[in-house]
């Protein structure tokens, strides 16, 4: 079997075989996107299957297919973004409306960039008290209840286009949360941008376009450590058949997000967090997870 700690680094998913791969894929490229937590469910599905807990850096690397899935939705913007930068920089017209958004995606990057360097000895170690399910169940509920309180006192009227650059260094330093499992990138920065009064589908669209580079930076950085790392051969080739798995999962996963905050309000999402939590709280209290 192959050793799930490779100098100090969990890869846990090296001792999976390749339909627990897959279902992993798809449940880590649905929920990653979805306010969910991908996190929560990487350690929740493996627990309740018996299945070996497939360990942070699977989480991490599994980023690229976030990534891929929305740079691809999202294509028409992030082409925008780059030609109109480059058109603002060459014509000096920094009142540009894509050179503003460029510069916010900047500034939210900065505090995740900053604590992420700070804690990634902590995040990716073996045994990491961060993957507790009790820390995951916690953060599910709280989560919930500021999600909640979002959908209660905000009046969701603003689009990505009256966004300020204070705007998106709230939902930046909002991001910052992802880094506790069960707390969720997009949850995280979808709630920021909810408080903040963006329409629901403009909030998620806010969070996706500003969470670019970190998606980017944090898959790209786990990828460089599991090099480093020198994992062998065949956990490579689970790690790339998660993630081509999870690129079409987190693509449909957007898809289907974008259609429901359209018409709907994020309650679903919150009911689901709050019972998730409740049942990882529970089932930790009585023994029945470890």
């Amino acid at each position: 079997m192959t050793d799930v700690c490779s100098s100090g680094l969990d890869i846990g998913f090296a001792s999976l075989d390749y339909l627990q791969i897959g279902i992993l894929g798809v449940i880590q490229g649905i929920t990653e996107l979805l306010p969910i937590s991908s996190t929560a469910h990487m350690r929740v599905v493996p627990a309740v299957l018996g299945w070996r807990d497939p360990g942070s850096a699977f989480s991490a690397a599994m980023q690229m297919a976030a990534l891929a899935a929305v740079v691809s939705y999202f294509w028409r913007d992030v082409r925008d973004v780059v030609s109109g930068s480059v058109t603002a920089v060459r014509e000096r017209d920094f009142s540009n409306k894509w050179f503003l958004l460029a510069v916010a995606i900047i500034l939210a990057t900065i505090p995740i960039g900053i604590a992420g360097l700070a804690l990634s000895s902590v995040l990716n170690a073996c045994g990491s008290p961060l993957r507790g399910l009790m820390v995951i169940g916690v953060s599910c509920l709280v989560m919930a209840v500021l999600m909640g309180v979002s959908e209660f006192t905000c009046r969701h009227r603003r689009t990505v286009e009256q966004m300020r650059l204070r705007d998106a260094l709230i939902v930046g330093i909002a991001q910052i949360g992802a880094l506790i499992p069960g707390v969720s990138r997009s949850g995280s920065t979808l709630t920021a941008a909810l408080f903040l009064n963006f329409k629901r589908e403009e909030a998620a669209r806010f969070s996706f376009l500003l969470g670019l580079p970190a998606i980017a930076l944090a898959g790209l950085k786990e990828l460089w450590v599991l090099h480093k790392a020198e994992i062998p051969p065949e956990a490579w080739s689970h790690l790339f058949f998660g993630i081509l798995v999870a690129s079409v999962s987190a693509f449909f996963a957007i898809w289907g997000l974008m259609r429901f905050l359209e018409r709907f309000s994020t309650w679903p999402f919150v009911i689901y967090r709050a019972a998730l939590g409740i049942f990882l709280i529970a089932a930790v209290s009585t023994g029945f997870l470890q």
